[in-house]
This record gives C-alpha cells, structure tokens and sequence, in this order.
C-alpha cells in the first residue's frame, strides 16, 4: 500500500483553495483585515486601546502552539512556552526542544524547566498548565517505545511520568486522553511525533489504536475508543476502503465528555483528499455520539458542558447559511445526535480560525485569528456575539518561508482573567516569538 502521508495536499489546502476562490468569485467578502503590508515591521496594532510586546527574544525560537491549553499559570504571572535552535524543517527523532517560563513581573525572565523529545511545530508538546492544580504543568515526552506524559510540580521540582501521551485533560486535572500519537504523524506530520513508527500503518481502521484513558494520578490507562469502531459508524458514503485516525481532542468545561474528530483520507485521490466528523464521548468512551457529520468541521471551542462553536457547513444549518451568502461558518452544535444548530456570525467571522471564548465576559467575546492573506499578514481580533461586530486588535506579518508543515499560526491564547492575549508570531529577524496582547480599558467598547 502506498503510504498516505506521502501525499503533498492537506486538508487546509483544499479548504484554503476553496475559499480563495469564493472570494474571487464574490460569493465570500473579504474582512477588512491584513490591509496594510511591511516589510521592515513585525506587527502592527489596529486597536488603539491595546498594547503589545514580545516576551521572548533570539537567538532561540519560543512558541506555545495550540490554542486549547492552559498557558497562563493561576496567577497570570507565569508563561509557559518552548524553545528550540532551528526552524523550517521536521522534527527528527533525536532534536530536543526546551521547556520553561516566563516571568512576566521580573523582565519577562525566562526559567528553564525540561526537555522533551515528543513535539510538533503546530500542537507542540501539549505543554500546560495542569488543570485543578496549581504549581503543576505536564507536557509529552518520548520515552524508550512509548510516548509518555511528563507532570513537573515547578516550586518543589518534583516529577513524575505517567505512561501514556495526553492531549486534553479534565478540568480537574484528574484525567487524560489521547490518541495514538505514532499514527496521528503517520497521517499528519506535523501533529503527531517522530521518533517511533506506527505500527499499524498498513491497516486502515486498527482495533488496537484509537483514543485511550490515563489517571494522571495512578497511571492507569486504558484503550476507551477504537478506529476500527468509529470507522464503523455508518456515514453517508462507504468508509472501509479508507485510512482513519482521530486528532483535536477537547473536555467540555465540567469535565463530563470529551470531543474528538474522526478524520480519514481517501486512497485513490478525488475530492477532497480529506474528510472530518466531529464526534463525542463521555470519558470511559461511552455514549460516542455523532454532532458533525458534514465532512469538513475544523477548529472548536466548548461554549459549555453542552454546546460547541465549531466552524463548519453543517447540513442541518445549510438554509441558514445560504441566507447570510455563505458555504462556511462558526456554528454552535448542541452536544446530541441531530441536535439544534445555530449559525453564530454571519459575514462578520466565516473564516476559519483558532477560536476561544475571551474569559472573564460570560461567553460574550469570540477571541479569534485569520491565517495569512495574500500579503502575507494575519490578524488576531475579537467578535462579540451580542452585536455582532468583530474588533480588530492587531496584523502580524508572516513571511512565506513559514508554509506547510513549520507554518507560524497564531493561535491566540488569553489568561485566565481575559486581559492579556499571546500569540505565536515572528518578530524581526529572531524567529517565532511569543507577543503578548494586553487590553487596555475601552478596548471592547
């Protein structure tokens, strides 16, 4: 069999494409967003009520990476982030990215902490803070055959491994799930980890990987989902002649489910390459329920215990969106099979993007970033769901050596109180830094 992830095109290239070419045929507006371009500048602000700064520098490169994870410590003091001494090709089995800190009251003073040979340029290592917990941060980690999950109480300096990679934890930090991480970077570079081969990579629906279950307390762990079962799950076109993985894992708020998307790529070309269902499950992998089955869900945030906003074409919102002139948009899934779906912005917010809820504003504001236009300049802004207006907060620019697999997305991230955003972004001649976005009074008005 041909390995799939030899294949050059990606799902984001097809959605990319797609909307390119809406645009140019006027059925999509384009939001007033990147219209300015330099060459010389690094960011530019588009909200006068805010400030921003870099917080990290050369000659190593820091990022975060994911959107969904804890950054910010309880006291919004301390930042986590990465480092590593290259850029703009693959991890390698053996490269080391470092782990640490950032004091933000202390000169943005960077505090060393780990090593970890378990990492990808988009998700990183998964590195947070852990939830429920608050002198303790755990991240991945590769470890003789196996990826393991490392949790580092950073005032004692005690650690401790459990032995199993996590990708999402429950809000009480007592659990953890995650795909089979060899798989998702046979499928995907980029998101999965080099180091260790899949060893189901001939086989299109393994009953041995799936999603598995940790007690970040114990270490137990347990296999809860498998490939084969979700791969099973009927769809509207026949899935057994294709290659399934899951990926983009998620606890809802009060830790009493957990989203995943089911995505497979098909064998003999076509359109699209890629295809995606948003699905849920309560943390032993029970219950799976299916909330998306449109085919091309992307980038989700819980709302609440009992809805997601996810940027979708749902079949069930479609006459919505023809109304507001559009193929794609942010959508609210209530969290049950064929239930209630509502189109959350119209015009305002239909391009995908990394989306959260500004804390501290009882779900008002929509925290959310644009990928790079043709000027090579991406956008970080707010949308507020009572008045339906987007407010623009800042342009940074992407040069294009940042494309495919070691791309640069922003990834807004807020702290726990909604006053500071940081994003991952180049700055000047150093590399991938973190910026950090702080609103100054007015700035939602």
């Amino acid at each position: 069999m041909q390995p799939l992830s030899n294949s050059r095109q990606t799902r984001r290239d097809w959605l990319k494409t797609t909307a390119s070419a809406a645009v140019g045929a006027g059925l999509l507006p384009q939001l007033a967003f990147g219209s300015k371009s330099s060459k010389t500048e690094s960011y530019r602000l588009t909200n006068p009520k805010v400030d921003m700064r870099v917080v990290t520098r050369g000659p190593k490169h820091h990022w975060f990476a994911y959107y969904d994870k804890l950054e910010f410590d309880a006291t919004n003091r301390y930042l986590l982030s990465m480092e590593v001494d290259f850029e703009h090709r693959s991890p390698k089995a053996d490269d080391e990215v470092g782990i640490g800190m950032i004091d933000l009251e202390d000169g943005d003073r960077w505090i060393p902490l780990a090593q970890t040979k378990a990492w990808g340029w988009q998700q990183g290592c998964m590195l947070q803070w852990r939830p429920g917990h608050t002198d303790e941060i755990l991240w991945n980690d590769r470890e003789g055959d196996r990826f393991v999950c490392r949790i580092l109480n950073v005032k004692t300096g005690k650690k401790r491994t459990v032995p199993m990679a996590v990708y999402s934890v429950s809000s009480d930090g007592k659990t953890g799930v995650g795909p089979d991480f060899r798989r998702v970077n046979d499928m995907r570079p980029g998101y999965g980890y080099a180091g260790l081969p899949d060893p189901y990579a001939d086989q299109l629906a393994p009953t041995e990987s799936g999603i598995s279950r940790v007690d970040l307390d114990t270490g137990e762990t347990k296999l809860i989902i498998s490939t084969a079962d979700v791969a099973a799950i009927p769809w509207r076109e026949d899935l057994s002649k294709n290659k399934h993985y899951f990926n983009h894992l998620l606890f809802n708020p009060d830790g009493s489910r957990f989203e995943f998307l089911h995505r497979w790529r098909t064998l003999g070309g076509g359109w699209p390459r890629w295809l995606t269902r948003m699905l849920t499950a309560a943390p032993d992998g029970s219950d799976i329920r299916v909330i998306d089955d449109c085919g091309v869900t992307s980038h989700f945030i819980w709302r609440d215990p009992e809805t997601i906003l996810a940027w979708s074409r749902y079949p069930g919102s479609s006459e919505k969106l023809k109304s507001a002139g559009l193929p794609y948009g942010f959508c609210l899934f209530e969290d049950k099979p064929h239930g209630n779906v509502e189109l959350v912005a119209g015009k305002e917010m239909y391009r995908d993007g990394h989306c959260t809820y500004l804390p501290g504003h009882n779900n008002r504001y929509i925290l959310n970033d644009t990928y790079p236009n043709s000027k090579r300049v991406s956008s970080v802004y707010l949308y507020d769901t009572l008045e339906h207006r987007t407010i623009p907060l800042a342009e940074l620019d992407m040069p294009s050596v940042y494309t495919g697999e070691w791309r640069i997305d922003l990834h807004p991230r807020a702290s726990r109180d909604g006053r500071h955003i940081i994003v991952d972004a180049p700055y000047r001649d150093q590399g991938r830094q973190l910026h950090m976005i702080t609103l100054k009074e007015g700035a939602l008005q």
